[in-house]
């Protein structure tokens, strides 16, 4: 079976707060996650859409439409599905992509759904073509067809399904077939966070973590988390070790969070030693570009999928490189931050655009 995780979300507790035990015995906080869309910062108007979608699906006590969240990794599309559900009240059903390997996986899968359920299905881009049609009937009708023999001995065979909510999550929604991606009543591009939205959501994760900070050192952090939440919460994770082991302070400063993240290799730009190489290796051994992504992963020896989902995004989002029809291509801003030299014609013709 390819379910991976059911959350029961029928009690009325919404505490943001998950707690497990070591093996200590010491109790230790490691959800971070707001669980319902008052505690949810940044991403205004995809979270007041879905507030609509929820109170008026409720009230026609009704399943919610069909919802597909892309962007790049980090930015909070599985949370939103954890949000979904719980606002709902509905269970959670967790699986992803490529575990559904067959067409008895989906049918096992959607056939175990109760009323009202809420099924997320990561890296939803990953499905196989065979495995997906499976989902058409299902998502329109709440039905599922199943074909068995082959030839003229086929016979197909029909099982309705309890009505449900699809959740999908993806990084590359370029790769959903038309069919797919147009059964989803409800889609949403998650971008980037302000630095405003980092540092709310710092503050808050401090105060989950039971961790002193100040503001300069909160500002710190979220200048150096790419506008990502997830590497947000990693960093202060980080600096709460690091200021732990090596600080006599009961509060985290500026000083504390800057020499952590130094440690981990994290720059002023939020920049990490892979995204240093990839524009090194793009400005130096490829004279600035245009390079392919095959060229690029195989010199850097990444996968390319993780440098177009990883890196990438970001380099893109502060204009240190460009993608163009012959391939990738580091800016003059990029050039300036990797220490190569930028001729005065180059710069001026750059401030003419």
């Amino acid at each position: 079976m390819p379910i991976e995780e059911v959350i029961n979300n029928n009690s009325e507790d919404n505490s943001n707060k998950k707690v497990l035990k070591d093996s200590g015995n010491n109790e230790y906080i490691n959800d971070l996650r707001p669980k319902i869309l008052k505690e949810y910062v940044g991403q205004t108007k995809v979270v007041d859409s879905l507030r609509t979608a929820i109170k008026a699906s409720g009230a026609r006590n009704e399943a919610m439409e069909h919802v597909l969240f892309h962007g790049p990794p980090g930015l909070g599309k599985t949370t939103l599905a954890h949000v979904i559900a719980k606002e709902k009240k509905s269970n959670l059903v967790v699986t992803s992509g490529p575990s559904l390997e067959k067409p008895a996986d989906v049918v096992g899968l959607l056939s175990n759904l109760s009323e009202g359920d809420v099924l997320f299905i990561d890296e939803i881009h990953r499905i196989s073509k065979g495995v997906e049609e499976y989902f058409y009937s299902a998502m329109e009708d709440f039905k599922v067809d199943f074909i068995t023999g082959s030839g003229t001995f086929a016979k197909t065979l029909t099982f309705p399904i309890n009505k449900f909510t699809l959740v999908g999550a993806t990084t590359r929604v370029g790769m959903l077939s038309s069919p797919l991606r147009d059964r989803f009543g409800l889609t949403y591009h998650l971008d980037f966070y302000n630095l405003e939205e980092l540092s709310a959501i710092i503050k808050r994760s401090s105060n989950i973590l039971n961790v002193k900070i100040n503001d300069l050192a909160t500002n710190q952090i979220a200048m150096r988390s790419r506008g990502t939440p997830r590497i947000a919460n990693r960093l202060l994770r980080r600096v709460r070790d690091y200021h732990q082991v090596n600080s006599k302070s009961d509060n985290i400063d500026d000083v504390v969070a800057s020499k952590a993240m130094e440690l981990e290799g994290v720059d002023q730009n939020g920049l990490d030693r892979l995204d240093r190489q990839y524009l090194l290796t793009l400005a130096k051994n490829y004279n600035g570009g245009p390079a392919g992504i095959e060229a690029l992963a195989a010199t850097l020896n990444e996968e390319s999928q993780t440098l177009m989902d990883v890196v990438e995004p970001y380099l893109l989002k502060i204009g240190f490189i460009i993608r163009t029809p012959s391939g990738r291509k580091v800016t003059i801003d990029g050039l300036k931050y990797a220490g190569i030299q930028v001729r005065k014609s180059e710069d001026n013709q750059k401030r003419m655009f």
